[in-house]
């Protein structure tokens, strides 16, 4: 099955597996594990942060960044699409018990105009604004890279206000290598950032959480009562290990994949693509004007071993994630299957 799904499909390679195999371990929640504290370290030195925290998960990164950079009660400024306002679960209101301020953006970049209505240095009426949290790159957005320019501003802003910024950095390696401009640039303007581990970077699990030495050690107090802190979890760090050291630079293999995905659907009756250019892994295409529902597509090209993940958001629009499993050969095989089951569907006048 060629799974375009997302790119949490992605599975350990072979060498990563050895490298899994053969790591050092200890107490990771003594801090003594070495592959862990490795990992921790070459996180932070990629991102310019003074200290770094392996976890479970990119969800539980924003949990912790949520709970430290503000206090109950007080607001965060973000995209309405991003994956904290759509895809966790009610965490900032559970976990952090924050207010959230989405704003409407194109594509999930937003700057200082989109954000000033929500400011506020708190009263007896209204909450405090905290922080604002960014996503690089975006999700919904369809793979958009935040220009430099936009963070620039933003980081203005807080200063200004006296808040913070928080990154959700789940594909920013996506960012810096789409873009040439190293990981550490964009997490500069970011006061908490942290990277996937379970993407793009093909590791099973985790993720890295960085910012001031400060943060990270209030976040070890949170990070294990949250559930998170771990045993013998050099055998899980190991993965992000290779990750970091290995596949990076591949992720150009990713990005021309999925222009090439987009080309192809665009050229199918019917087809729109939602967003353009194609700048990373991340390919929306609206099938109205096929006739199709999600589902129905998502039937035609699974019996010819293909999967997007039909009826995103309940809509006609579907969403294709190029990763580490799916070479060139497989996006053609991609266009092909959805072009047969396209050509398939009779359009019965109303």
């Amino acid at each position: 099955m060629i799974d375009l799904s997302s790119d949490t499909a992605t599975r350990p390679t072979l060498a990563m597996r050895e490298a899994m195999a053969e790591a050092e371990v200890g107490d990771e929640q003594r801090r003594e594990d070495p592959t862990v504290n490795r990992l921790q370290e070459m996180t932070a030195a990629l991102l310019g942060k003074e200290a770094a925290l392996f976890l479970p998960s990119g969800t539980m990164c924003n949990a912790i960044a949520f709970c430290l950079n503000a206090n109950r009660g007080e607001a965060v400024i973000l995209d309405r699409e991003s994956h904290p306002n759509q895809a966790e679960a009610g965490g900032p209101a559970w976990l952090a018990n924050v207010m959230l301020r989405p704003v409407d953006s194109p594509r999930g970049v937003f700057g200082p105009n989109d954000v000033r209505r929500f400011l506020s240095p708190g009263t007896t009426h209204a909450a405090r604004t905290a922080f604002v949290s960014v996503e690089n790159t975006t999700n919904r957005g369809g793979g958009k890279v935040w220009p430099l320019e936009q963070l620039a501003a933003l980081r203005s802003l807080v200063d200004d206000h006296g808040m913070r910024l928080h990154m959700d950095g789940a594909r920013l390696l996506n960012a810096a290598v789409a873009t040439g401009t190293p990981a550490a640039v964009f997490a500069g303007y970011a006061d908490t950032v942290w990277i996937d581990l379970s993407k793009g970077l093909g590791a099973p699990v985790g993720a890295v959480l960085a910012g001031s030495a400060e943060f990270v050690e209030r976040a070890r107090l949170l990070k294990h009562l949250f559930g998170g802190a771990m045993r013998q979890a050099g055998v899980i760090a190991a993965a992000g290990v290779y990750a970091l050291e290995h596949h990076v630079d591949r992720l150009v293999e990713d990005h021309a994949n999925a222009a090439l995905l987009a080309e192809g659907l665009a050229a199918v009756p019917g087809i729109t693509l939602a967003h353009d250019p194609i700048e990373t892994n991340i390919v929306f295409f609206d099938i109205s004007g096929t006739g199709l529902t999600p589902d129905a597509l998502e039937r035609g090209i699974n019996a010819r071993d293909v999967r997007f993940g039909a009826n995103y958001d309940f809509t006609t629009l579907i969403r294709a994630v190029t990763h580490l499993d799916v070479s060139r050969s497989d996006i053609e095989q991609t266009v092909i299957a959805v072009r047969e089951t396209v050509a398939e569907t009779v359009l019965v006048p109303a």
